[in-house]
């Protein structure tokens, strides 16, 4: 099994972090991986998006043109990325920013309210957390545990972090089984 994701947003939205996470997931799990950061013009605020395979078999080129899942933590990411998916694709959508209706009945959507439940948690700044957890959650690709372990080998100098994100990841993955679409 390939799964070919495309994360995107504004720079500081934790991106690059989400990517980052899913794709050591893959290695804790013995899967072949890449990651592909890609910034715009600014670092904080402009466009970033990063392109993951993660597959059972050798990966051939690490180049996602047509992604079989997609993260959108902004509206210009949706309006560039949502044509390109898959029939049959995931597109995980930030609700909480993100007003666009989406016309395709050939992808399964799914609209988390990340800020929202970040805020809930007390945390603004875990919303990429809990739209990550909502993500592996739906692609099945990786196993939360190996996400929620490539965090706490990230940060490991950093322990305070662990808690928080570890209860946003559950928590966006949690928030994805009560949708009536999954």
């Amino acid at each position: 099994m390939t799964e070919e994701i495309i994360m995107s947003g504004f720079g500081g939205q934790g991106i690059m972090l989400m990517g980052q996470l899913i794709t050591y997931a893959g290695m804790l799990e013995n899967k072949e991986v890449s990651w592909i950061p890609s910034y715009g013009p600014e670092m904080r605020g402009g466009t970033a998006n990063c392109s993951i395979i993660i597959s059972d078999d050798p990966i051939g080129t690490p180049i996602v043109s047509e992604p079989t899942a997609v993260v959108a933590m902004n509206s210009p990411s949706v309006e560039k990325f949502e044509p390109s998916i898959q029939s049959g694709g995931v597109l995980v959508i930030n609700s909480s920013l993100v007003e666009h209706v989406i016309t395709r009945a050939d992808i399964r959507v799914y609209q988390i309210p990340a800020n929202n439940i970040a805020g809930e948690l007390g945390n603004s700044r875990v919303a990429n957390m809990v739209i990550l957890g909502a993500l592996v959650t739906a692609i099945g690709t990786v196993q939360t545990k190996s996400v929620m372990t490539a965090f706490a080998k990230t940060f490991v100098k950093k322990p305070a972090l662990l808690s928080i994100n570890e209860q946003a990841i559950l928590r966006g993955a949690q928030y994805l089984t009560t949708l009536k679409n999954f």
